[in-house]
C-alpha cells in the first residue's frame, strides 16, 4: 500500500474509533433517565408507607411489587450504563480500594444481551405476577397476552442464549 493510501486509512480508521465518544451523551442521558426512576420510587414509596395501615395485604403486595418492578428497571439502566461505557467507550478507572461490582470489566457485549433479556423476564413475571394478584380487574384477553408476551420473552431469552452458545462453541453461557 503507497505512502497516501496509508495515511488516508490512518486518518479513517482513527476517526472511526474515536467517534465511540458519540455514545458518551446516550449514557450521560440514561444516567438522567435513572435519576426519574429514583423520583418515581420515591414517589410510589411517599404514596404506600401512609397508608399501609389501612390497606389489605393484596395492595401492599402490589405497591412493593411495583417497587421492585422500578428496582428492576433502574438496576438494567445502571448495568447498561456501566457495562456499554466500559465496552463501548472507554475504561471506567476507580481507585483500587472502591466497592467496584466484580462483574465490571468482565462482562461483554454478549454477557451484556444476556443479562438484559434476564432483567426483561424478570420484569415481566412481575406484572404478570402483579396482574394475577388483581385478576378480577382483567379480562380472559388481557390476561391471554400478558402471558403471551411473558413467554414471548421467556422463549427469546432461551434462543438467544442457544444462540450466543453455539455461536462461542463453548458451554460457557
Amino acid at each position: 500500500m503507497s505512502e497516501p493510501n496509508r495515511r488516508i486509512e490512518y486518518a479513517l480508521e482513527t476517526g472511526i474509533f474515536r467517534s465511540r465518544w458519540l455514545m458518551a451523551p446516550f449514557f450521560v442521558g440514561l444516567i438522567v433517565a435513572l435519576g426519574v426512576l429514583l423520583i418515581k420510587f420515591g414517589q410510589e414509596l411517599w404514596h404506600v408507607v401512609p397508608q399501609v395501615l389501612t390497606i389489605t395485604a393484596s395492595e401492599t403486595i402490589l405497591a412493593i411489587l411495583g417497587l421492585v418492578d422500578l428496582t428492576l428497571v433502574a438496576s438494567l439502566v445502571l448495568m447498561i450504563i456501566l457495562a456499554g461505557y466500559e465496552n463501548f467507550v472507554s475504561k471506567i478507572e476507580t481507585p483500587e480500594n472502591t466497592d467496584r461490582p466484580e462483574w465490571m470489566g468482565h462482562v461483554d457485549f454478549t454477557d451484556l444481551k444476556l443479562k438484559v433479556i434476564g432483567s426483561i423476564v424478570a420484569i415481566s413475571a412481575i406484572q404478570l405476577l402483579a396482574a394475577f394478584l388483581q385478576i378480577r380487574e382483567y379480562d380472559k384477553v388481557e390476561l391471554a397476552w400478558l402471558i403471551g408476551l411473558h413467554l414471548t420473552f421467556v422463549v427469546s431469552g432461551v434462543f438467544l442464549a442457544l444462540m450466543d452458545r453455539i455461536a462461542s462453541g463453548s458451554a460457557k453461557h
